[in-house]
């Protein structure tokens, strides 16, 4: 006689996070996102310093054409690019949903629009006055490659694009290595102090291609965020911050390059 399925067929047995668990879980996120562009950020380095020639007279450049002199397909590999990015973004979502909570728990959500909107727009006018004044110096000392935020076409796009694409980074940077990132170190039992320079130094790691001004002066930043992720419990404010950033440094690359004579071009 066959036994009758109990009330719990079909339904998977609880997993049980432990620490070796959510460390390989962490790895692969990283891999899979930012630890990847770290190490290619660093290769990207190493090339540039050993290539004939100072960093200044190098240049690291973002927001390229995909598919020059073909518009549509060009937009077609950005917005295609922007959402591939985003990706790493709802498998962590999935990932905390587990522990059920989702994004909500690293405060990544629409709960608090204003407050959020506020303080973000406040750090970045801070961080977005000092960051071009260090990018300056550090060019002008020959520790930074001339960052060109944008090299796309002039069409209708571009702005939009632009805009996108700062949305995109801010996200995937906030969610992955604050909010994410510090949690999964804090189950994994790295002290704060710990998880504050895994965390900067993670974000110093990607931007390494622009040169050691930026990989200085993206840590900086990263330890600042932490500080303010830890005083309000949410990762909203900081997107709003790295969006105003992004956004003020792409689209004022695209409006400002070659009309004023204190901005670098390559």
């Amino acid at each position: 006689m066959r036994a009758e399925p109990g009330p719990t067929a079909g339904v998977l047995p609880e997993t049980r996070l432990s620490r070796r668990f959510l460390g390989h879980e962490t790895l692969l996120v990283l891999a899979l996102s930012l630890g990847a562009s770290g190490v290619s950020s660093l290769i990207s380095f190493i090339g540039s310093v050993t290539r004939p020639g100072g960093l200044d007279e190098q240049a690291a450049r973002m927001n390229t054409s995909a598919a020059p002199g073909r518009p549509w397909l060009d937009l077609a590999w950005q917005l295609f690019g922007i959402a591939t990015a985003l990706v790493p973004v709802v498998l962590v979502a999935h990932f905390l949903l587990r522990e059920g909570s989702g994004l909500r728990t690293v405060g990544f959500d629409r709960t608090r629009p204003w407050p959020d909107l506020g303080r973000g727009a406040a750090v970045a006018a801070v961080i977005g006055s000092t960051g071009i004044a260090f990018y300056l110096a550090a060019r002008g000392l020959g520790f930074n490659l001339t960052v060109v935020p944008e090299n796309l076409p002039d069409v209708w796009w571009k702005y939009p694009v632009l805009v996108l694409s700062a949305l995109q980074n801010a996200i995937l940077e906030e969610v992955l290595v604050v909010g994410y990132l510090l949690r999964r170190l804090g189950q994994l039992g790295w002290t704060p102090m710990a998880a504050l320079v895994g965390s900067s130094v993670l974000r110093g790691s990607y931007h390494l291609y622009q040169g050691i001004g930026g990989f200085i002066g993206n840590m900086a930043m990263g330890v600042v965020f932490v500080l303010l992720y830890r005083r309000w419990g949410r990762v909203g404010p900081l997107v709003v911050a790295h969006s105003l950033l992004d956004i003020g440094a792409f689209v004022g690359y695209g409006l400002l390059a070659g009309k004023v004579g204190w901005l670098p071009t390559a």
